[in-house]
């Protein structure tokens, strides 16, 4: 759409479901959480993943949505080819603060829907993590919430630990 003139390369939209969705502004907490994430799995994760900030993800003809941290299976040409699909994802991550609403409504579903296998909320109002796992039928069966003090892994990674105030700030 950018190619054609409808969208300009810096609006800040994603589809999903066939829909163009503005994305919410980033504002210095949130930008602050997403640094935090990029610096941690980048040390972290050696050659088990590919971390991508901000990057899309294409679930489907209808969906490409921008996950602020997503934990890619390893390819030797880092995408160059085309965005990851969702069978590549092992874990997304949405950095929530006024769009924790729409995160938990409309992402959370197409993510499912895509058989993502994990999804992270990190929730900066409610101060909690929100980890979604065991995708079914356009829901996640398992939630778990995760506060300040608790520690958490990725399940493709569980030897990648981080405390939850690593996240949070």
């Amino acid at each position: 759409m950018a190619e054609a003139g409808i969208l300009k390369r810096e609006d800040r939209v994603e589809l999903i479901n066939g829909e163009i969705i503005e994305m919410s502004a980033i504002n210095a907490r949130h930008a602050a959480a997403v640094k935090r994430l990029g610096r941690f799995f980048n040390r972290r994760v050696g050659e088990s993943a590919i971390v991508g900030v901000q990057d899309p993800i294409e679930l489907d003809d209808f969906s490409e949505p921008e996950p602020d941290v997503s934990l890619l299976r390893p390819r030797d040409d880092f995408y160059a080819q085309a965005h990851p699909k969702s069978q590549d994802a092992l874990l997304v991550i949405e950095v929530a603060e006024s769009s924790v609403v729409r995160d938990r409504l409309v992402k959370m579903p197409a993510y499912a829907n895509s058989l993502i296998s994990e999804l992270w909320i990190v929730d900066l109002q409610a101060d909690t993590i929100e980890v979604y796992t065991q995708p079914a039928n356009g829901s996640y069966q398992s939630i778990r919430k995760f506060q300040r003090g608790e520690t958490l892994s990725p399940q493709a990674l569980p030897d990648v630990v981080l405390k939850a105030s690593e996240i949070l700030g």
